[in-house]
């Protein structure tokens, strides 16, 4: 007998039997991933055996043919690798799944299941749609601590899951800004960069995690770090394993064809060559850059090309290349052209008939877009992006018509360094749902990237905009934020659910933009001003014009420190009640960060008082007080960073609360000297 005719016998006593146990005291089932399917799915069928394993404490065994499999199956095939084993067997699922995009189906006959998808990754997800709904698994259980529950036994008279093509075609995670993630632990390998914040690449086991709990998520697309250079083995490595998992994989927006400013500097120094950052005057050198690296990407058959022209360091061409026109007009023009050629080069390399390929409207993309700049290489999606900071989406996108036939989508942030929230997350999952219903709206869903940072600080967040970006018409904001809760915190939901949406609610937003104004980042740049101008005139009157500015500040460090202390105590009340996971969860998810904003704010109000104090004495009260701040920022790390998640700060090079905390001592020293009596 052969093995195809095996597996459809198989799949025939599968879907005519009836009564379903994967695991329980007499014994275990079997799964059976064909030989035809990619590795991926068998990766996935992996992380399945060792979630029972870790609910029952049984081991399932994966067998590739029907004589090895004896008694209950789960037969873990797609329609793209595997078609006539299901067209024979399982006819109907097979039509429904047919040349479909990530589309699943999973259900039981009596003494078997079967999880069928579209392709390897509409199997991959109905892997892990069951492994969530049937097994209780949280896709963010690693990152949350929250493991699944003990079982005995897992079986089921009757398991249904179908889920058609995602609203979003291509849903994922930007790694930016990733300081945490990358120094958390060892053994990633060196990165060679002139940039102070990256001096190694994230650690091999704590990729595969995010990975994990991407696939689980269904999210299909990631951009593995900050300016990966993909000669550096210990970077390709990030990308071979995402593209291995059955990811596709993409550029930072400023990495065209995968080099960006720092690549460009090492590609020519490496040769010997000094050669000016400038496809002005320097074309050749930057085709021939592109191409070399275009190659290197194109070994992977899972790759989003980037295409732009952007300057060194996430900034405008210009910054880096003074040669570049002034006018919009010839700014867009010339970024036109770089595009032009990159695409070219795109479809030299890639043996895809249409591989796709994107260019993301960041800054002064979605201006020069907006006034009629920028036109695009056909077939390339354009990428329109929310503002800095947070959340409304910028001009261009209201205001551009859409070109027919071409793709549209949208980058958003959860985290962004410099403004943030980068160590707090700030967004609720209402307002993301608000953002994404005006995208859907327009129908601009290609593909949704979402800036997650480090992914910890951001687990509700993520999770969330999972679920609408697969299906968006069947999620409600209220409805999905409730079951979140109530899975996570029990008895205390509710009360849970009041201090998460009262925390979002405490930020103060500007009248006028509708734009958060004291997030995470926002303190701490206003406080190194502050503080920054103290140390140079150890406590001179201030200017008028200053004072007012103070006083301003002051007045809305207020309001919101006010609103997150009441978040706080009411959150102190929930966390008294909870015990088990959901305490450690709800302490690092909400209380921690909590600490750490109040602690900010208490910080930079203290500098604020500081600067308008009339005397040394007063000065030194309030710069003894800043430190106090400090302290309460520590032990919302200290909360955040415990057991497992020992030396979470470590990379803290960003924000570098280091630096804030020493800027602050050196003042304070200074103050004592200058008033030694006090």
């Amino acid at each position: 007998m052969s093995r195809t005719t095996g597996l459809a016998l198989l799949l025939v006593r599968v879907l005519t039997a009836g009564g379903f146990e994967l695991a329980g005291p007499k014994g275990v089932a079997r799964i059976v991933v064909p030989p035809a399917e990619p590795e991926c799915v068998g990766l996935a069928a992996q992380d399945l055996v060792n979630d029972v394993r870790t609910i029952t404490g049984r081991t399932v065994p994966i067998v590739q043919g029907y004589p090895s499999c004896r008694g209950d199956c789960v037969v873990v095939a797609s329609a793209a690798f595997s078609a006539s084993t299901l067209r024979e067997t399982a006819p109907a699922a097979y039509s429904r799944l047919a040349g479909k995009w990530e589309a699943y189906l999973v259900e039981t006959a009596p003494v078997g299941l079967l999880i069928a998808g579209s392709d390897e990754r509409g199997a991959m997800f109905g892997v892990y749609a069951f492994i969530e709904q049937y097994l209780g698994v949280d896709p963010m259980y690693f990152w949350t601590d929250r493991a699944p529950a003990k079982r005995s036994r897992l079986g089921w008279d009757r398991v249904r899951i179908w889920a058609d093509e995602p609203t979003f075609r291509f849903r994922g995670w930007f790694l930016n800004d990733e300081d945490l993630l990358v120094e958390w632990k060892p053994g990633g390998g060196k990165r060679h960069i002139e940039y102070p914040y990256y001096h190694q690449v994230a650690a091999p086991e704590v990729l595969a995690r995010v990975y994990e709990a991407m696939l689980r998520l269904q999210y299909n697309l990631v951009i593995p770090a900050s300016f990966t250079d993909i000669t550096n083995p210990d970077e390709e490595r990030m990308v071979r394993e995402a593209t291995r998992r059955g990811l596709f994989v993409s550029m930072h927006h400023v990495e065209p064809l995968g080099v960006s400013g720092f690549a460009f500097q090492n590609y020519w120094r490496l040769r010997g060559r000094n050669v000016a950052f400038s496809f002005l005057s320097r074309r050749p050198g930057f085709e021939e850059i592109w191409r070399f690296y275009a190659c290197r990407w194109a070994r992977y058959s899972n790759v989003v090309w980037q295409l732009g022209l952007r300057g060194i360091g996430d900034r405008p061409v210009w910054a880096s290349d003074p040669s570049v026109p002034e006018s919009d007009q010839a700014r867009g023009r010339l970024i036109c052209e770089a595009m032009a050629r990159q695409w070219e080069i795109v479809r030299s390399v890639d043996r895809r008939p249409d591989p796709p390929a994107t260019t993301t409207l960041w800054m002064e993309g979605s201006e020069l877009h907006r006034r009629g700049h920028l036109r695009f290489p056909p077939g390339v999606a354009v990428i329109f992006s929310d503002n800095s900071p947070g959340w409304k989406l910028q001009p261009d996108f209201h205001e551009t018509p859409r070109e027919p036939g071409r793709s549209y989508g949208i980058y958003y942030h959860h985290a962004l360094w410099g403004s943030g929230p980068h160590l707090v997350q700030a967004v609720s999952p209402h307002k993301t749902h608000e953002i994404f219903r005006r995208v859907v709206e327009r129908g601009d869903t290609y593909y949704a990237l979402l800036n997650v940072s480090n992914v910890r600080e951001f687990a509700l967040g993520v999770d969330a905009s999972a679920r609408m970006l697969r299906d968006f018409e069947g999620f409600d904001p209220d409805r999905y934020f409730a079951r979140w809760c109530r899975q996570r915190f029990g008895g205390v939901a509710h009360s849970a659910e009041q201090a998460y949406r009262h925390f979002s609610e405490a930020y103060v937003v500007d009248g006028a933009t509708g734009l958060p104004v004291l997030l995470d980042g926002q303190i701490l740049h206003a406080g190194q001003r502050v503080f920054s101008r103290l140390l140079s005139a150890v406590v001179v009157p201030s200017r008028s014009d200053e004072t007012e500015d103070l006083n301003r500040l002051l007045s809305l460090v207020q309001r919101e420190r006010a609103a997150m202390e009441a978040a706080a105590a009411e959150a102190s009340a929930v966390r008294a009640s909870l015990r088990g996971p959901g305490r450690a969860l709800f302490e690092t998810n909400l209380a921690a960060q909590q600490k750490i904003l109040l602690g900010l704010l208490r910080w930079l109000e203290a500098g604020i008082r500081a600067a308008r104090a009339q005397s040394g004495a007063e000065a030194l009260k309030y710069v003894e007080a800043a430190l106090d701040g400090i302290k309460e920022v520590r032990g919302g790390q200290a909360l955040a960073s415990r057991g497992a998640w020992k030396d979470w700060y470590r990379g803290d090079r960003k924000m570098n609360l280091d630096r804030a905390e020493a800027l602050t001592r050196q003042l304070l020293d200074e103050l004592r000297q200058r008033h030694p009596s006090l």
